[in-house]
């Protein structure tokens, strides 16, 4: 198979968009003055817009008219995701905001000059230090929790505050709310821990200073970290991702340094010195070294060890005091192997000392597909693979295909009767992986359907006749698996071949992204992209196709839906494509010639008895009115006097409580690792603990528990068949 890039691109329509880009691009820079220079952040800015605008307009799968009616859903997104919780801006400034750019953006985006993003950060950065500083005066006394006020925390119940006695008013209920519910955690402590030796009780009005003492410090890492955050390049990131994903939720926006994490996400791979970093108290300490890294074969750092500053080389060190610790790490991984790094470290005796660490290649081990043995009626195979992850860049790097076929074979040695694939939380990841990844399953045949704009639909194909497994197959999703998982499952669902088991619906991201540099090579030429150095403007990740089932129906926006479905309890939460108004359309083409899998047994007499013991447990019956009931309450609004606001609290902590309990089995699953998983799993010691959480997870786990008791019932159907 060709490279992803190549395959998840139609062949016919790849030149087409890169002729459409490349010549609009010429057109864009041949109207900027030349001579200016590109340092200057507004000269940069306007080429990214400029040319985002022609990428959207030329290259999007099913581009969105650029008019004011797009202007306006742009710039609404945008104040969202400046001011989520509508407690920064006035009403004055939204209104001043739709007067001045509702039908702006959309010529911004054509090449006139611009202007909205300028004026709304500037308002914003003013803003968000007027409020900043708010916190400290309603902290500084205590609160009267005997009153009856509410709260109300669903930002889309409520408007922007009309002025600043209003927007201060809002804040002061927002301190209120957070020391309220650390003075009611410190009660609960006080009361769980009276009849303990040496506990010191404490009275109420220190509870309450307490509290108010904890959120005071809560408050100003808060702000340390968003003013450290927010600079005017990333809010004007902020504002080209509302722009594009007013096109569609998956077309984004990277700066460079977002899309190395992006593809060190995808590879499975990075370079860096091997340490995992945590925030305590506001400040980011070594939270554990990765054996065999480059800091743990070093020796000096420490876990615990606070980082102060990050230097580069021999490069001035950045203060990452305010830091998060996402933004931390994006400072000491590197692009290249071999290069320095330099921490500069506070130890737990106070001492300051700068180490020097040269970056190596660090694996994401905890996203590779790993496998173990189920042991009970029948002895069950069971492989974890939490995304779809390939690294094209380097020959023999990890790929998940090769991956689970691995695990495929090592359970085969063990004889396993049956296995379940469990994709739950997998957000997908390479196309070319889950076409090899199907083609284990069934002999070969189309796998998925992919459509351009403007083309017809290609299928592609897994090529390969040979079928590494063909007992009984069970495959496990949730709301979170995506993309490349939705695609495995449908293939697997539309064959035949193995029974789908999960929640209503898969995510239903059913289109194709490809990172497109806005760099051209030069300013002068029709050629392409430079894509080797794309250090200056950014990258969009634009969405140019859609995925296709092999029966016609696409995955967008309805996903897939399993052939048994268990309740659970993500199920009330809104996060899925069906439920953001900027996503594609479902809709269906031509059916796919394939011939479904021929089996020894049905699957279908499974589903049926295994839909009516569903039906009848009471333990997923509980799960589904829990659920319920969350979706009906956890948007209210909240009570701030004490007595009514423990026991609202209560009813919700004992419905959440339920739920994970009925998450967790009374007896736990039988799981053993394989047997040739034993040397590598024993050979560190965090290796052994990870492995020990991982293993006493997925013993637990009500929703495995039942995926078994299916493949049970396959097998039994599969051993009558036999004997018959």
């Amino acid at each position: 198979m060709h490279k992803i890039a190549t395959i998840m691109m139609n062949k016919r329509f790849l030149p087409v968009i890169l002729f459409f880009v490349a010549a609009s691009f010429f057109i864009a820079f041949q109207t900027m003055g030349k001579s200016e220079n590109d340092d200057n952040p507004k000269v940069r800015n306007a080429k990214i817009i400029r040319n985002v605008g022609i990428l959207l307009q030329e290259g999007h799968y099913s581009p969105k008219k650029l008019d004011d009616q797009f202007s306006s859903v742009a710039l609404k997104k945008f104040l969202e995701d400046l001011d989520g919780d509508k407690n920064i801006f006035l009403l004055t400034d939204i209104k001043s905001f739709k007067q001045n750019y509702n039908n702006k953006i959309d010529d911004e985006l054509k090449g006139v000059p611009l202007k909205s993003f300028y004026d709304i950060n500037s308002v914003y950065q003013k803003r968000f230090e007027e409020v900043s500083q708010l916190y400290q005066k309603y902290l500084s006394t205590p609160f009267n929790f005997r009153v009856n006020e509410m709260i109300e925390l669903d930002p889309k119940k409520r408007d922007f505050p009309k002025d600043n006695a209003a927007r201060e008013q809002a804040w002061r209920l927002r301190m209120k709310y957070m020391v309220l519910s650390k003075y009611s955690d410190f009660l609960d402590e006080r009361e769980k821990n009276k009849d303990k030796k040496d506990f010191v009780q404490k009275a109420d009005s220190t509870l309450e200073r307490e509290s108010r003492d904890y959120v005071r410090r809560q408050m100003a890492r808060y702000f340390s970290t968003r003013k450290t955050r927010e600079t005017n390049d990333e809010n004007f990131s902020t504002f080209i991702n509302a722009i594009t994903g007013t096109m569609d939720p998956h077309t984004t926006y990277f700066p460079p340094i977002d899309l190395r994490s992006f593809n060190e996400s995808m590879s499975g791979h990075f370079y860096g010195i091997g340490a995992q970093l945590k925030e305590d108290d506001g400040k980011i300490k070594i939270a554990s070294l990765v054996t065999a890294g480059p800091a743990w074969k070093n020796g000096e750092l420490k876990v615990d060890d606070e980082i102060i500053k990050v230097g580069q080389g021999n490069e001035e060190p950045v203060d990452v005091t305010g830091y998060s610790v996402t933004d931390a790490v994006k400072l000491i991984r590197g692009a290249t192997k071999g290069s320095e790094v330099r921490l500069t470290v506070r130890r737990m005796d106070g001492t300051i000392k700068v180490i020097a660490l040269i970056r190596d290649d660090i694996k994401l081990e905890d996203t590779f597909a790993r496998s173990a043995i189920i042991n009970g009626e029948h002895k069950i195979g069971y492989i974890y693979l939490p995304e779809f992850y390939a690294d094209f860049e380097r020959p023999g790097g990890p790929r998940s295909a090769t991956d689970v076929a691995k695990e495929v074979e090592k359970l085969k040695e063990e004889n396993v009767e049956g296995i379940i694939i469990d994709l739950r939380g997998n957000g997908g990841g390479s196309l070319q992986d889950v076409i090899q990844m199907v083609g284990l399953f069934i002999a070969d045949g189309p796998v998925v359907q992919v459509q351009g704009r403007g083309a017809g639909a290609t299928i592609l194909r897994d090529r390969d006749k040979n079928i590494q497994y063909d007992g009984p197959l069970a495959v496990m999703v949730d709301e979170t698996s995506a993309s490349a998982s939705e695609i495995f499952a449908a293939a697997i669902q539309d064959y035949k071949r193995g029974i789908i088991i999960g929640s209503t619906s898969t995510f239903g991201k059913g289109t194709v992204q490809r990172n497109i540099p806005l760099d051209p090579i030069s300013e002068n030429s029709l050629v392409g992209y430079n894509n080797e150095k794309n250090d200056n403007l950014g990258t969009v990740k634009l969405t140019l196709q859609k995925f296709y089932r092999i029966n016609g129906g696409a995955t967008q926006l309805k996903g897939v839906t399993p052939d048994i479905i268990l309740p659970d309890r993500l199920e009330y939460l809104k996060f899925r494509e069906k439920d953001n108004q900027m996503s594609l359309p479902w809709d269906e083409i031509k059916k796919a010639d394939y011939k479904p899998w021929v089996s020894t047994f049905s699957i279908e007499p499974v589903i049926s008895e295994t839909k009516e013991e569903v039906a009848k447990s009471s333990s997923f019956n509980k799960i589904k009115t829990n659920v319920e009931w969350l979706e009906k309450n956890t948007d209210r609004a909240y009570s701030l006097k004490l007595d009514d606001y423990r026991k609202q609290q209560k009813q919700l902590k004992d419905v959440v409580k339920e739920i994970e309990d009925l998450y967790k089995l009374a007896t736990p699953l039988n799981i053993t690792n394989n047997p040739a998983d034993t040397a590598d799993i024993n050979s560190a010691v965090d290796k052994t603990e990870k492995n020990a959480a991982w293993m006493k997870r997925i013993r637990e786990d009500i929703f495995i528990d039942e995926s078994v008791k299916v493949v049970n019932k396959m097998i039994v159907r599969e051993n009558m068949a036999k004997r018959e």
